[in-house]
């Protein structure tokens, strides 16, 4: 039986002194679920609308693009609709592109959101990235949120360089080749670490990061 979340805060803890501080400041981690299947699909879709936009943008273009498809995004919905329909939504023409690809893949049977939790992180990882306009990053996220992955690392994230190296009292960030190898003895729940990384830069903006 896999640990649960209070389980997994003790493992990490008696692993990384430097990160038993931290966890014992903010707690165990949120659980981990995967999301129903048939959110899977409105989920990455949303993931790639969001990109490079602030919150309040994003929400607003988003929530125009699902009430134009009529309450949902589904493969079927994108696949009735024209880039033109898209673009008047505020839907960049890259994002069009990205998402027409998605629905696309995902109708032809190149994306089975239905078989992914029987899919290694990595299997799911080569099939998201195949898709234009997901890259590395969102597909890491992806398998940490809605397939609720203990054991992705997402070392490109800016985020958790720098709250690794506010953890360990760095100088400066590593980088993310040597970030790969610095969280090998906190494995399988690197997801995790990256969460309390996020979370130590919470932290340190309020002044109460552990020393």
């Amino acid at each position: 039986m896999a640990p649960d979340n209070q389980q997994i805060a003790t493992i990490l803890a008696q692993r990384s002194r430097p990160l038993a501080k931290v966890i014992k400041a903010i707690g165990p981690p949120p659980p981990r679920r995967p999301i129903p299947v048939p959110q899977r699909f409105e989920r990455l879709a949303t993931a790639i609308l969001h990109q490079q936009l602030a919150g309040a943008a994003a929400a607003t273009i988003t929530q125009r693009v699902i009430t134009m498809l009529g309450g949902h995004i589904t493969p079927e919905a994108l696949g009735r609709v024209s880039d033109e329909h898209l673009r008047s939504c505020g839907v960049s023409g890259a994002k069009s592109v990205a998402l027409q690809d998605l629905a696309s893949r995902t109708q032809q049977g190149h994306l089975r959101f239905d078989r992914m939790g029987r899919m290694s992180d990595q299997e799911v990882l080569d099939s998201l990235v195949a898709t234009k306009g997901v890259g590395t990053w969102t597909a890491q996220m992806f398998l940490m949120g809605a397939l609720g992955r203990h054991d992705i690392w997402p070392t490109g994230d800016l985020g958790v360089r720098n709250g690794w190296a506010a953890i360990h009292r760095l100088d400066q960030a590593p980088t993310p080749k040597k970030l790969e190898d610095l969280a090998d003895h906190l494995a399988p729940y690197r997801s995790d670490v990256a969460w309390y990384c996020w979370r130590a830069i919470d932290l340190q903006r309020q002044g109460t990061l552990p020393h």
